[in-house]
């Protein structure tokens, strides 16, 4: 907002510049320029008017208005050499809230962003896990495919390559053997379930978080921490009982998938804290050093004899788009987790918790409707139950996190 205010005096003058002390009114900060020599009579002992013999412009004034809440004002004052022609009096509001309405929108950009990507990933993977059923060269290729992007990227500059030494491989080495675990387990379960139960199940990690904080770190939570977990665990334990293609292979593999995020999480705390590294950079090196783990055990899991056989049975069954669908699981799983990691740097932790939690809801709706999964209301309402209990758990831990400051 800019106006303009005609002033011709050589002088200028006003009464209560500033409020008494005691006043509700937010303090303001005035600032002024290196000034001529003249008379500057400002804020005498129970005086309240300013006089000045050159007249001032306002070179901008932050957050002026009848605004409400708390707000930093500032107003910045400079002279204008005196004549007896007319002068522009300029002001320059600029509001604090559009930039906090920006930072708001790219967050929401992200968001929007990572829950598309990772739509679009689970079909995919999906898809080709029902043509091609070899889970463990499913994940490798996702991971071959971040990895690639990223070694391009710095190859060309695209992006700027992180400085990292052997301490920093040292410390990832933990988080990359417990997100290739992780990642391999949950390909195994969606290979073996809907995609539907593998995300209701994998609802409930903060209860495995709970579970190795309490235990294994000698972690204590309130009351209330451990409440928000019962809807977690019953509506996990309805949906299960009540699934219709119910496999035990793809229930454990969810469950050692949220058992191996949970380490990874507190693995990535401890051992990457003072790093400094993006966080598209931290999940390429992730990525990186991950692939160079699982590859001798996938080649040992399932070889290249079985996979030839599998390949060309998927070519006969779907045709050439089954290459298309391969190359999107792999560049899709880099893209959204990619996208996830760039996001932690702008939000807080519980933010990103509850970003998750509405990611899940996303991926459990698009998957039932796209692969047509059938669905008890019984079991719609246990992966209901977990998803609210997983959204309290994450209220419950902020508190915590307050209180303990």
């Amino acid at each position: 907002m800019n106006c303009s205010i005609k002033h011709s005096p050589p002088s200028f003058s006003c009464s209560n510049p500033l409020p008494k002390r005691g006043s509700s009114l937010i303090s303001s900060k005035i600032q002024s320029l290196p000034l001529k020599p003249f008379n500057f009579n400002i804020f005498k002992r129970g005086s309240n008017s300013i006089t000045l013999q050159k007249p001032l412009y306002f070179s901008h004034i932050q957050d002026f208005g009848g605004s409400i809440g708390k707000r930093n004002h500032e107003v910045v004052c400079n002279a204008y050499e005196a004549d007896h022609k007319q002068q522009p009096l300029e002001i320059k509001m600029e509001e604090m809230g559009q930039s906090e309405a920006g930072q708001k929108m790219k967050i929401g950009l992200y968001f929007a962003t990572w829950w598309s990507l990772n739509v679009v990933f689970n079909i995919y993977n999906k898809k080709v896990l029902n043509a091609f059923p070899f889970p463990w060269l499913t994940s490798t290729l996702s991971l071959a495919a971040g990895s690639l992007i990223m070694l391009v990227s710095w190859a060309t500059r695209m992006v700027e390559a992180p400085k990292t030494d052997a301490e920093f491989w040292k410390a990832l080495f933990p988080v990359a053997l417990a997100h290739t675990i992780g990642h391999v387990a949950a390909t195994i379960s969606m290979s073996k379930v809907a995609v539907s139960f593998t995300h209701i199940i994998k609802s409930g990690e903060p209860a495995f978080s709970v579970f190795v904080s309490r235990f294994f770190l000698g972690e204590t939570f309130p009351l209330g921490v451990y409440l928000s977990l019962l809807p977690i665990i019953g509506g996990c334990a309805l949906s299960a009982l009540t699934e219709l293609n119910f496999n035990m292979t793809g229930f454990m593999g969810a469950m050692v998938s949220n058992l191996a995020f949970v380490f990874r999480n507190i693995f990535s705390k401890k051992g990457m804290k003072g790093k400094s590294v993006s966080g598209m950079n931290y999940y390429a090196c992730l990525s990186i050093l991950s692939l160079l783990i699982l590859t001798p055990f996938t080649i040992a899991m399932e070889g290249p004899q079985m996979w030839e056989a599998g390949w060309q049975t998927a070519l006969t069954q779907i045709g050439p788009n089954f290459i298309w669908w391969v190359v999107a699981q792999s560049v899709f799983y880099h893209l959204y987790n990619q996208v996830s990691y760039m996001s932690l740097d702008q939000i807080s932790p519980l933010t990103f918790s509850v970003g998750n939690t509405m990611k899940r809801i996303s991926v459990i709706v698009a998957s039932i409707i796209i692969f047509r999964t059938p669905i008890q209301p019984v079991n719609a309402l246990g992966a209901a139950i977990a998803i609210l209990g997983t959204f309290i758990y994450s209220q419950r831990f902020k508190i915590r996190q307050e209180t303990s400051k």
